[in-house]
């Protein structure tokens, strides 16, 4: 199936919309319009990016835009990197990444997505990255266009679950584990595996341990590889690590709204602050609410509000 993108002016959308008739309510987050025609789907996002998909994509796109150069999802025949073992997005490949593992507050999220070799080009085309790369805003942006089209399966481990998970000796390896192999498991579930031919985790743990601690077998291990430094060498993981960084970040806000307060990511001084400013207007249990208990910003917290008061 080919898959077609352009750039085009807020006037240009609006042209477009006047010319066939478009679908704008109950949409997904991120998407101003959705259609079918001719044979193709034709998605408008906020961003002002359009998206054509179907195997008359190509057709539709220069008939409904003359004028624009096509950008289609071709696979290219790029020269494998040097310090990659496999040439993953010459592949169908799904990805796993997670995000929030780093920082005190907000949940821990996880996503696996699965993205074959006819998607590769489009997400270079999208600017998919590695999501350390991109800006919050970039992220919400080029996340809101993924999950119309990618399969994909994003999982949340709140706070409260976090904290009771790693209160019974969970470490925080073993409920990433479990999370990617379940989220993994999950697009096996939305994909004709027949088609697929790798799945590829970020790596943060060796495979022994990883299976060990997963608490199921892995869906196919012949087909599983582990990579450091993922996200730059499979689009699969990167599109995983925008989705998964997206759900966190999303969290983010909302605990933000609820504390009526900007609540910073990471693990700083500048989180120690605000922690203890949380502890001194609210209480320890609402801290531990929104955030990782055994984080050692906790007991930091703790000892600025008890030097305030002494």
């Amino acid at each position: 199936m080919a898959n077609v993108v352009h750039k085009l002016s807020e006037s240009e959308i609006q042209d477009l919309l006047q010319h066939i008739t478009f679908e704008t309510s109950q949409l997904p987050p991120g998407m101003k319009a959705r259609t079918k025609y001719n044979q193709a789907v034709i998605n408008i996002y906020n961003s002002g990016k359009v998206m054509f998909q179907g195997k008359n994509a190509e057709a539709v796109a220069q008939q409904l835009l003359s004028g624009h150069s096509t950008s289609s999802t071709k696979p290219t025949t790029s020269q494998q990197s040097s310090d990659q073992t496999l040439a993953y997005n010459h592949f169908n490949c799904i990805g796993s990444d997670e995000a929030g593992s780093g920082d005190y507050f907000g949940p821990l999220t996880v996503c696996a997505a699965y993205v074959s070799k006819e998607h590769i080009q489009i997400l270079k085309t999208l600017g998919v990255d590695d999501s350390k790369k991109l800006s919050d805003q970039k992220i919400i942006e080029l996340a809101e266009q993924l999950i119309t089209f990618i399969p994909h399966s994003l999982l949340t481990l709140d706070n409260p679950k976090y904290n009771d998970r790693q209160a019974i000796g969970w470490s925080q390896v073993k409920m990433k584990a479990v999370l990617h192999n379940e989220a993994i498991k999950n697009v096996t579930q939305k994909i004709d595996c027949n088609d697929l031919d790798y799945i590829v985790i970020d790596q943060f743990a060796v495979r022994g341990v990883y299976q060990r601690y997963a608490l199921s077998a892995l869906p196919y291990p012949d087909k599983t590889k582990f990579e450091t430094k993922g996200e730059s060498k499979s689009l699969a993981i990167a599109a995983a690590s925008i989705i998964s960084r997206y759900a966190f970040v999303k969290h983010m806000d909302h605990i933000s709204h609820k504390m009526k307060q900007v609540i910073p990511k990471g693990a700083s001084n500048k989180v120690d602050l605000i922690a203890a400013q949380i502890i001194d207007k609210h209480g320890i249990e609402t801290l531990d609410a929104i955030s990782k208990k055994h984080f050692k910003n906790r007991d930091k917290a703790q000892h600025l509000v008890t030097k305030k008061y002494q």
